[in-house]
């Protein structure tokens, strides 16, 4: 069998943070979700057993929590600022998917969440 795709979940990590177009929500924040699928070559890792071999997901949490501490008023400059930095620090990403969900966000009504969806294919990989 030969392997055709392989990618690395990081499943709702959470954050307290600031982001928000309102002046209550840059002082007092709230909690964000991030998910992250990161398309990444994985046959190496498969064979070795090696984290040298594959990206280290610490790194990656590492890397959106300094992004998630940055305040921004809009959720889709904190998605880009999380994508940009990701391409950067581990250019073997193929591709990235990002969901940032805003929990309980302040608009006078009940809901649960709103968000942000990215799909982003590196085409420096290939």
């Amino acid at each position: 069998m030969r392997l055709t795709e392989s990618c690395i979940w990081l499943r709702n990590l959470r954050y307290y943070a600031c982001h928000g177009v309102l002046p209550q929500e840059g002082r007092v924040g709230g909690y964000f979700t991030v998910t992250l699928r990161l398309g990444y070559p994985l046959a190496a890792a498969m064979e070795s057993d090696r984290l040298g071999d594959t990206l280290d997901y610490a790194a990656v949490c590492e890397l959106v929590g300094r992004e998630m501490r940055q305040p921004s008023a809009l959720l889709e400059h904190v998605g880009g600022r999380i994508v940009k930095a990701i391409a950067a620090a581990f250019p073997q990403v193929s591709r990235i998917d990002l969901w940032l969900d805003k929990e309980n966000p302040p608009m006078g009504a009940d809901c649960q969440g709103t968000g942000i969806e990215l799909h982003l294919i590196n085409d420096k990989t290939g």
